[in-house]
């Protein structure tokens, strides 16, 4: 069988590492930091632990099948996965506070109702029932299939927008909020799950409902221990694979033979030699790392929908009231420039806090929400503000706290500025989709958010699938 050099350790190659050596390919994983998990990280201190990435899971049959398909042990049984519920609530600036239940289309009607007033859960139910054929139309080209030549089956946006509303172009989420939902808190509602991607609802496709559609059909999920919990268990299934890891070691250049990749240069001279290359980095990144000057059409700069994370670790004193919502989202009283919700994760474990008498929380927001000046101080104060609508009496709770910004996701990952890549979406011309996992470059593959599926733990455990799939001979298939 063939011998893989994977580079990079981030979730979308180790999902591919994984699959490979299970189909008896010789595979060696050379990541630059001291770790793997990429983005999916944990900040610990004196007890309290806190998620620096992506704090829930969607889609957890992503990675179920990834288990079932590399070795006897279930994911369930590898990790506890909860589900969580409500799962989700929302503070609003007219003091409107909702939850919404976790996988319950009729339960998110009756709680749109209450507090919206009759006839708000009807709109938002049809708009997903729209969002739905978004979602049987995209989900094989967009999510478990390798992406075809040409933009065509993403490049047109496939919302079936209600007839006279959209006279001019395509519509936007912000357009199909506002004409369609009628109501500017259901408007901001729909918006927030494209801006906690870092998408501006004005410039995202009105194909951009089906982040919504997915989390409320398909549930929202927590790991015990933190979703750190989850890279450990995909890493431990490497190992027992046979999967060879190579911590600090940084690949600078791509070996070429015979017109292929043939392997990578590392940065103290050895070179990795392989009969295929897969690369879990920033395209364009990697581009400078083949021979010749760099090629804009398959890999170009980051795009729309790739700002950093924000990220504020909580240490309280104090216990976690019971009854406290997991996942609470504040939104602002008006939005400038795409300004994005504040989400606040209270998770309900004791794998991250010293005692009862003490509780960890997370507060996150996407770099567009404002510019990050005045330093960490600043950044953490304007956190703090938005927190205290979910976290009554909070200030007079905190221990001590840590901020992160995109500068420290950089330093720690290497992601460019520290983005954070939101997932593919249809229309705007293709202009929301990633390069395919197949590079130009015979023998080179792209894994992880910066490649199709884009960006999220489902969507880089299927560009695992897909690629390995494309190494084996296969069609490039997640399923």
């Amino acid at each position: 069988m063939a011998r893989i050099a994977v580079i990079g350790a981030g979730m979308g190659a180790l999902a591919a590492a994984a699959r490979l050596a299970t189909g008896g390919h010789r595979v060696a994983v050379y990541e630059r930091s001291a770790t793997h998990g990429g983005g999916v990280g944990q900040y610990a201190r004196e007890g309290f632990a806190f998620d620096t990435g992506p704090g829930l899971l969607r889609l957890p049959a992503v990675y179920r099948d990834l288990f079932v398909k590399t070795g006897k042990e279930t994911l369930e049984q590898s990790i506890e996965l909860v589900q969580v519920d409500p799962a989700s609530r929302h503070l609003f600036a007219d003091g409107t506070d909702v939850s919404l239940p976790n996988a319950s289309r009729s339960g998110v009607t009756a709680a749109l109702d209450a507090a919206f007033g009759a006839g708000a859960g009807e709109r938002w139910s049809e708009l997903l029932t729209r969002a739905r054929e978004v979602w049987e139309a995209t989900r094989r080209p967009l999510l478990e299939d390798a992406l075809p030549p040409g933009s065509a089956p993403l490049g047109r946006d496939p919302y079936p927008a209600r007839r006279g509303l959209f006279r001019r172009g395509e519509p936007t989420l912000a357009s199909v909020a506002i004409r369609e939902l009628r109501d500017p808190r259901l408007a901001a509602l729909l918006e927030s799950y494209a801006l906690e991607y870092g998408y501006d609802p004005r410039r995202a496709p009105a194909a951009a409902t089906v982040l919504p559609y997915i989390e409320q059909t398909f549930g929202t999920w927590y790991v015990r221990g933190g979703m750190r919990a989850l890279a450990d268990a995909v890493y431990g299934r490497c190992v027992a694979r046979g999967v060879e890891f190579h911590f600090g070691a940084e690949a600078v250049r791509i070996t070429e033979k015979n017109g292929r990749a043939a392997g990578a240069e590392l940065a103290d001279g050895r070179v990795a030699e392989a009969d295929a290359v897969v690369a879990g980095v920033d395209p364009w990144q990697l581009n400078a790392l083949l021979p010749g000057p760099p090629d804009t059409s398959w890999a170009p700069a980051p795009g729309p929908g790739m700002p950093g994370r924000l990220t504020l670790c909580l240490a309280l004193r104090g216990a976690r009231p019971a009854g406290t919502a997991h996942r609470t989202l504040v939104h602002p009283a008006e939005r400038h420039g795409g300004e994005s919700t504040v989400t606040v994760l209270r998770p309900d474990d004791p794998a991250l806090r010293p005692d009862e008498s003490h509780e960890a929380v997370t507060v996150t927001a996407t770099a567009a929400w404002h510019e990050v000046e005045g330093g960490a101080d600043e950044t953490a104060e304007r956190l703090l503000r938005a927190a205290e609508a979910a976290v009554p009496g909070l200030r007079e709770r905190i221990l001590w706290r840590e901020v992160r910004t995109p500068a420290d996701t950089e330093r720690e990952t290497g992601a460019p500025g520290g983005a954070v890549p939101g997932p593919v979406l249809a229309g705007s011309g293709g202009a929301f989709r990633r390069p395919a996992n197949r590079t130009p470059f015979p023998g080179l593959y792209l894994v992880g958010g910066w490649a199709h599926p884009g960006g999220g733990l489902a969507h880089a455990g299927m560009s695992g699938a897909i690629t390995a799939d494309l190494i084996s001979g296969g069609p490039g298939g997640s399923r």
